[in-house]
């Protein structure tokens, strides 16, 4: 199987490009660009991507490119801090730009070339850089400029070498994902032959390989994740596997029966229920920082799992439910380059003396892939189609210290929210929608009476890949509806607000 690399220098988008890469059909991995050198020549890759990041190349100790990379003879595409990188191995030169650009900006190609075949001569991309080449390498050629950077793309078209100073990865660039092809395929000659059908093949003989005959113990969300962990594992190993059904007071309205009702009845999957609701309030009492509360759930959850395990005979490993963005926003992906935004339950919570080992099959892959799979592998649409839902459930939107109330009043507005979305066909509009719980009080007014009580934020995004997003415009009828719902149906709630925060700046959980 042909094999893209992609060097990491600590982009928060870096993961983006190994996702616009396997969308192409060619199988991509990352690896820190201070990597071992054998890793890479074992790696035996097609073309190699250096990444973007934060740095400047004229820091003290600021990343640089391996020797191997232009000893391989393979293509090689630089993005961003990529491009500056290559530019100052080969003699050009970078300077801080005197114009900053962060967000949309209009590329002109310059220059027929491979990596922009097929792409109109002006092209709306993506920036995001402090520093700039103002000298390109001898023997490289200019193919694209802006009006604050001349030199936004330039080419050695007999050895290969490419560097561009946006982000092709992003969503928001325009033919991003035709110039990514240009270069995989026609540029490095991969063939795309990484299809779900492959991926789950292969997910299925990592299983077995790693789990041999041993048992394995799940904690089973209902959410789309860990719903996909249990039908790839149960297709891998049957009845090797436990699942457990963690009820902590923190799920969704009837989550329960219906997690039970769908694994346990209609797949035939080993499903223990734990009623945990009073040790995870007792874990998050006196709480209101969200990386403690992340943290306290995932150490009750583990204790739980272990705690189910120990009157299991012979289970060795942990399953989890954790994606691609998990890892990126807790910085724990392979390279560990990408800046901290938010440690995760799965990622970022976990005690150093867990009695299992940790088994995450669906760790390298993102959302879109991950639902993909469920559908190969059976899963009813509704399940695979649901919106995501946070490992730490209710915990996370409700802001500051999370108990019982509080977890009933959300559970119920966001009923409301999202059975007004299903009704008004617009559920799967979105890609994600949800309440959150405010600790704060506003004064409102129900029938001839003051109300003073909780308010409540509606939220809901429309993305591709769940690392950008922008704030759904659902129509004010919509709104109005849930508005006036659950104010009449909550008595704890006075106020409705929405949330028009894009992805950045802000995150699409609230914490």
């Amino acid at each position: 199987m042909d094999k893209i690399l992609i060097l990491d220098y600590g982009s928060q988008y870096t993961q983006l490009i190994a996702r616009r890469v396997r969308e192409i059909g060619v199988y991509s991995e990352l690896f820190a660009w201070d990597i071992n050198p054998d890793n890479i020549r074992e790696y035996n890759p097609k073309g190699i991507i250096l990444s973007g990041g934060p740095e400047s190349v004229h820091a003290d100790g600021a990343p640089t490119i391996p020797d191997v990379v232009f000893e391989l003879g393979v293509p090689v595409l630089g993005i961003c801090y990529g491009m500056q990188a290559m530019s100052e191995r080969f003699g050009g030169k970078v300077e801080s730009s005197g114009k900053q650009e962060f967000g949309y900006a209009k590329v002109e190609v310059t220059a027929e070339n491979p990596l922009f075949a097929e792409t109109p001569a002006t092209l709306d991309v993506w920036m995001s850089h402090g520093d700039k080449v103002t000298r390109m390498p001898a023997d490289f050629e200019l193919v694209a400029q802006t009006s604050s950077a001349p030199i936004s793309g330039f080419a050695n078209r007999e050895k290969h070498y490419y560097g561009i100073q946006f982000h092709p990865e992003v969503t928001h660039t325009a033919h991003g994902k035709t110039l990514l092809s240009n270069f995989v395929v026609d540029i490095c000659g991969a063939e795309a032959d990484w299809t779900t059908g492959n991926i789950v093949d292969r997910l299925v003989e990592d299983v077995r390989q790693t789990v041999g005959n041993d048992k394995v113990l799940l904690g089973l969300s209902g959410g789309v994740d860990s719903s996909v962990v249990a039908v790839l594992l149960h297709k891998a190993i049957g009845d090797q596997l436990t699942c457990v059904f963690v009820d902590n007071g923190l799920l969704r309205l009837n989550e329960g029966d219906q997690v039970m009702e769908t694994f346990a009845k209609n797949l035939g999957v080993n499903v223990i229920r734990v009623d945990a609701e009073d040790k995870f309030m007792s874990a998050l009492k006196g709480l209101d920082d969200p990386e403690a509360k992340r943290k306290a759930i995932g150490h009750t959850f583990i204790e739980v799992f272990d705690e189910a395990a120990s009157s299991l005979d012979g289970i060795k490993y942990l399953a989890q439910g954790t994606i691609y963005p998990d890892v990126i926003e807790s910085a724990g992906a392979k390279t560990g380059k990408a800046h901290v935004i938010k440690s995760h339950h799965n990622v970022g919570g976990l005690p150093e003396d867990m009695a299992l080992a940790l088994l995450e099959p669906l760790r390298d892959l993102f959302k879109d892939e991950v639902r993909e799979v469920g559908v190969a592998l059976g899963l009813a649409p509704e399940m695979v189609y649901r919106h995501p839902f946070p490992g730490p459930g209710l915990g996370v939107r409700i802001l500051g210290e999370v108990n019982r109330d509080f977890a009933e009043t959300l559970r119920r507005a966001d009923a409301i929210f999202i059975e007004a979305l299903v009704e008004a066909g617009l559920y799967h509009d979105v890609s994600q929608a949800f309440a959150v719980f405010l600790p704060v009080k506003s004064v409102g007014v129900t029938g001839d009476g003051r109300r003073y009580a909780h308010v409540i934020a509606l939220r809901a995004v429309k993305t591709i890949d769940f690392m950008t997003a922008e704030w759904a415009r659902l129509p004010y009828e919509l709104l109005d509806e849930v508005s006036r719902r659950i104010v009449n149906e909550i008595s704890d709630v006075s106020r409705v607000v929405y949330d028009i925060t894009g992805k950045p700046p802000g995150t699409i959980e609230w914490e």
